[in-house]
């Protein structure tokens, strides 16, 4: 008999002052102007953060000195409701996470509903890192909901 183990799935609620079409566009083709890259960035200067709008397309920080730093592949695209993102922790394919990012109305506003699991996918330290991202993204959507509103 073999255990298999399962770490629970980061999930985070949002409701922001604007469409849903706002909503999305914001999350991606306008990630700059809110992604905290000071402090959550590959490089720590990034200057960019580039959605590639496509199925298979990738998502990447660009640096100040022009390093390139991919932050995930996308695996779904349907604009304006939902994104899945393989997300590459650790800057590495073969250990990638799942991110989903909903998109739903909500009377004149939007929910946005984030979900981060695959966490069994990392061989060490899985507990760890899904704890650390359950605070992060807790922080990094909340820049997201000011950028939205304003």
């Amino acid at each position: 008999m073999s255990e298999s183990l399962v770490i629970e799935a980061v999930r985070k609620t949002v409701i922001v002052d604007c469409s849903v079409e706002a909503a999305f566009r914001v999350f991606t083709s306008d990630a700059s102007s809110w992604w905290p890259i000071a402090t959550h960035s590959i490089h720590g200067d990034a200057e960019a953060i580039v959605f590639e709008e496509r199925e298979g397309g990738e998502v990447y920080e660009l640096a100040a000195n022009g390093d390139k730093g991919h932050w995930a592949t996308v695996v779904g695209w349907d604009p304006p409701s939902r994104l899945v993102l393989a997300w590459n922790i650790l800057e590495c394919a073969s250990v990638a996470t799942e991110v989903e990012i909903r998109f739903l109305p909500d009377g004149h506003r939007t929910r946005v509903e984030l979900e981060h699991r695959g966490w069994e996918t990392i061989a060490e330290e899985a507990e760890t890192k899904r704890d650390n991202y359950d605070k992060g993204w807790e922080q990094v959507l909340g820049f997201f909901v000011d950028r939205a509103a304003g």
